[in-house]
């Protein structure tokens, strides 16, 4: 009897360790390239990337003061997110996170850990003192090209535009001085336009007062 109930137990163990080894083998793998940027005094954005090849429902984020005083964890599935927005954060607060997929058959393992630093309210851009091999700087410098090169093309775009307003500007005062030009041609003075003088009728009153005094010469 007690040789059955050993060998109960033995299978038990095997289907359950075998069980385990199987859901271990299909849980999905970290997440990396994990970031932190758009950092505010009381927010941040995190970011990742899940390798490819893996059925991926949600995700977990650990998130954590650098003195212990506060942990917070956030979940959430069915959704493909790979970005996550932290609110109520403290001004001037160091922070540690980690985030977890989760899939089909549970979570994965936390990623590596990422440490950022909330801004004063005043402050517009984390400070220099930061360290540059920070994933949260990477991010940030990442953010700080693009809306540069947003910049760059903007002002091009209205350089573009104001090029194209003086040109139909220019054109347009030419058009408006050929139709003046043409409009003057056509309006001539009133002097230009009486009828000038017929000289043949003087020439035959003359000739007829010339025959008329010589037929009265002949009569006397």
């Amino acid at each position: 009897m007690a040789r059955v109930l050993v060998l109960v137990n033995s299978v038990g163990l095997l289907l359950f360790g075998s069980e385990m080894f199987l859901v271990g083998a299909n849980r999905p793998p970290a997440p990396v390239n994990v970031s932190v940027m758009h950092l505010r005094a009381d927010s941040a954005t995190v970011s990742w990337e899940v390798p490819e090849g893996d059925i991926i429902i949600g995700f977990s984020i650990s998130q954590q003061r650098m003195d212990g005083k506060m942990q917070r964890f956030i979940r959430e599935v069915n959704t493909t997110s790979r970005s996550c927005v932290l609110w109520d954060l403290e001004e001037e607060t160091d922070y540690i996170i980690q985030v977890q997929s989760i899939g089909l058959y549970g979570e994965s393992k936390a990623s590596n850990r990422i440490h950022f630093r909330t801004l004063k309210k005043t402050d517009r851009f984390p400070s220099n003192s930061s360290n540059q091999d920070d994933p949260t700087v990477q991010g940030l410098d990442k953010a700080r090209h693009l809306q540069t090169g947003e910049m760059i093309i903007i002002v091009v775009v209205l350089l573009m535009w104001a090029a194209v307003i003086a040109l139909f500007c220019r054109q347009y005062d030419i058009i408006k001085d050929n139709d003046s030009s043409n409009s003057k041609e056509k309006v001539k003075p009133s002097s230009e336009r009486t009828t000038p003088e017929h000289h043949s009728g003087g020439l035959l009153r003359s000739k007829f007062h010339q025959s008329v005094s010589s037929i009265s010469i002949i009569e006397v």
